[in-house]
């Protein structure tokens, strides 16, 4: 089958590679219909996750048809339509019975090689095996359209789970920093949560226009201080989500949140050690926390929010490809010339 693989550091190819398999009872594969390319793609393309070989297929994003499923799956059936959530979980242990499905020890991330549990096989091809379909895996309802759905799948869980983390209370003020697909999806999540303004932090003046378009208050970095001390008369913003995953941009998140702020970091970090600021953090008593997305946990809601017409995510999609294009989309989401873009393996 075809796929995109890791070819090497900064460079991704189309393959002919051996199709999956079933392996286990609990296994499903589905046809890929459409998949996403993800600003985490871009750090396993730059090197930046442990287990990624030559030639391993990349992608944690997927919607399609279930053509075969194990035994011991009961939920799904040959024909369903589905979205997959960008992680596995088996759905019974003490984690998943939580909804702490990211703690699950059986854990495996689609295409991210072997930094977040045991390498398996991307999403950008056109057949992928789902391990633990039952709860991977969820039939897509009517009301949500295959680019809503592969959104939920990853970036507007993660924008969710940062709201939630920081458990925004309606009237409160948040900066957004960072302003590629998650970061304008948490914008659109706090606006839906009842956020009083909601400040976009981003240096690229199309995606600053991208979040003023949409009712986010745009900030350049350099300007973003000045902005939220007018708005906040000088207290700082309630709220700050980071959602780029570097530690400079961490560091500018604490310095937005006001005293008692809550700085909640939704990026893909890879560094190992960070400077916190700890004396300005204890005596300001900031909060600071990490999320992220549980597509398993947050599908009904956020389906239920779609279907109502309360969120659109698909504002975020600038660019619908074919496979043999998607070397293209990540030179261009690399260059920041377009937010996200989805590839349809048929063709």
């Amino acid at each position: 089958m075809r796929a995109i693989v890791f070819d090497r550091p900064d460079c991704v190819a189309l393959r002919e590679v051996p199709p999956p398999q079933l392996r286990h009872a609990t296994d499903a594969l589905v046809r890929v219909t459409m998949a996403g390319i993800c600003g985490t793609d871009l750090h396993v393309v730059a090197g930046h996750f442990m287990g990624m070989e030559q030639g391993a297929v990349i992608g944690h994003e997927f919607v399609g048809d279930v053509i075969a499923v194990g035994s011991g799956v009961t939920q799904l059936k040959v024909g369903d339509h589905v979205v997959a959530s960008d992680f596995t979980a088996c759905g019974h242990c003490r984690w998943c019975a939580r909804g702490e499905h990211w703690e699950c020890p059986d854990r495996a991330f689609f295409g991210t090689g072997e930094s977040f549990g045991p390498s398996l096989s991307g999403a950008q091809a056109e057949l992928v095996r789902a391990p633990f379909a039952d709860t991977t895996l969820a039939k897509i309802p009517k009301g949500v359209s295959d680019e809503a759905a592969i959104l939920v799948s990853d970036n507007l869980a993660t924008a969710w789970a940062a709201i939630e983390r920081a458990r925004l209370e309606p009237g409160e003020s948040v900066a957004v920093v960072g302003g590629g697909a998650v970061g304008q999806l948490v914008s659109l999540a706090a606006q839906a949560a009842g956020a009083s303004a909601v400040v976009v932090v981003e240096p690229s003046e199309a995606r600053r226009a991208f979040a003023s378009a949409n009712g986010a208050l745009p900030a350049d970095p350099r300007e973003a201080r000045t902005l939220i001390e007018r708005l906040t008369e000088g207290d700082g913003v309630d709220i700050v989500i980071e959602a780029v995953g570097s530690t400079t941009t961490l560091t500018n998140a604490l310095e937005l949140a006001r005293k008692r702020g809550r700085v909640v970091s939704v990026g893909a970090h890879a560094t190992t050690q960070w400077p916190l600021p700890l004396a300005r953090c204890f005596a300001d008593e900031i909060t600071l926390s990490f999320a992220i997305g549980d597509a398993i946990r947050l599908r009904p809601r956020l389906f239920g929010l779609i279907r109502s017409g309360v969120l659109d995510p698909t504002l975020v999609i600038q660019d619908r490809m074919v496979l043999d294009q998607a070397p293209e989309g990540y030179r261009k989401l690399k260059g920041q010339q377009i937010l996200k873009a989805v590839i349809d393996p048929r063709r």
